[in-house]
């Protein structure tokens, strides 16, 4: 009998009081928690004589190496795949363009993919510096009061008060199962939540197409599993996708939201824009029913990191 096959991650929300006034930019919030978490990650663990840590000689071991610059292993990790995808993604986007005043509270929330170490105590730490030291733009100061462990529902658990952690181990990670569900699915709705890019070939789309949509989102939930959990899915990639081939987009309402960041880096300006909208289809939907849903959580096309392409799967009707 075949193993079922699933995808675990970690759900954290960390929670702030706001001790001055606070701004998210519109579009921005995500590309602002992760570049500020980023930079400090950096300080708080690396030597300061490292200047660049895809070659630095203990990036094997490196905390932030490993965390923010995951690169591959000399003969390690998936053909062709040097850069690897961030264990983690931000999701804040409901800070967007909101203003924190004193004494309020506000929280965002951490996915992570690594189940076998998931470093949860350096996230804890650089974001309760980066809060003394100020947040956004304007660099409004905040505390880190708590952080809860997350369930797929929704449920919260504490694992941090603000001081200490909890005694004890985390809770075992999330999962969805993979595996076709037991009910036919031949009609549903993806809602594009966050900014959205998806690319055919070397060109960024404007339309999603069943089969690439699915394409996309399998093959970044069989790399995170390759890289950070038990190993590639196991499953018939071109099969798969010659089935999903069938399924038919027969809506798509949608708008193109535009924004774009400075890298701070190279002073290149980037976009952050991507599509949003609804897409409704219909076909055998039901073995890739799971996939969809677990979108929601690693998110799918660029710059998932910072929270773009977040998805929400709706089923609407059954065979």
């Amino acid at each position: 009998m075949l193993a079922a096959v699933r995808f675990e991650f970690y759900r954290f929300r960390f929670h702030f009081r706001a001790i001055g006034s606070l701004y998210f930019p519109p579009y921005k919030s995500g590309n602002l928690v992760r570049g500020a978490f980023g930079n400090l990650f950096r300080k708080l663990v690396c030597k300061p004589e490292c200047h660049d840590a895809k070659n630095c000689d203990v990036r094997t071991s490196c905390p932030y190496a490993r965390v923010f610059e995951p690169q591959a292993a000399r003969g390690a990790g998936p053909s062709g795949l040097a850069d690897w995808p961030r264990p983690f993604v931000f999701r804040a986007s409901h800070l967007d363009g909101r203003t924190v005043r004193e004494g309020e509270t506000f929280h965002f929330d951490v996915h992570l993919f690594e189940v076998r170490e998931p470093f949860l105590a350096y996230f804890v730490a650089v974001f309760a510096q980066l809060a003394r030291e100020g947040l956004g733009p304007r660099r409004g100061l905040a505390e880190l009061t708590s952080v809860d462990q997350l369930d797929l529902q929704g449920e919260a658990s504490p694992v941090f008060d603000g001081a200490r952690f909890r005694p004890g181990e985390l809770f075992p990670p999330s999962a969805v199962q993979l595996d076709a569900p037991a009910v036919s699915v031949t009609r549903g709705i993806v809602r594009f939540v966050t900014p959205t890019e998806l690319k055919s070939g070397q060109e960024v789309v404007s339309r999603p197409d069943f089969p690439m949509l699915f394409g996309r989102l399998r093959d970044r939930v069989s790399t995170l599993r390759a890289l950070y959990g038990p190993g590639p899915l196991e499953i018939d990639f071109r099969a798969m996708g010659e089935r999903a081939a069938a399924v038919q987009l027969t809506r798509w309402d949608w708008s193109y939201e535009d924004a774009e960041r400075l890298s701070s880096r190279s002073g290149q300006r980037h976009s952050l824009g991507g599509f949003v909208g609804e897409a409704e289809y219909e076909g055998e939907l039901s073995e890739f029913s799971p996939y969809l849903q677990l979108g929601r959580w690693t998110g799918v096309g660029r710059q998932t990191v910072w929270g773009k392409g977040k998805i929400l799967w709706t089923v609407l009707g059954g065979g």
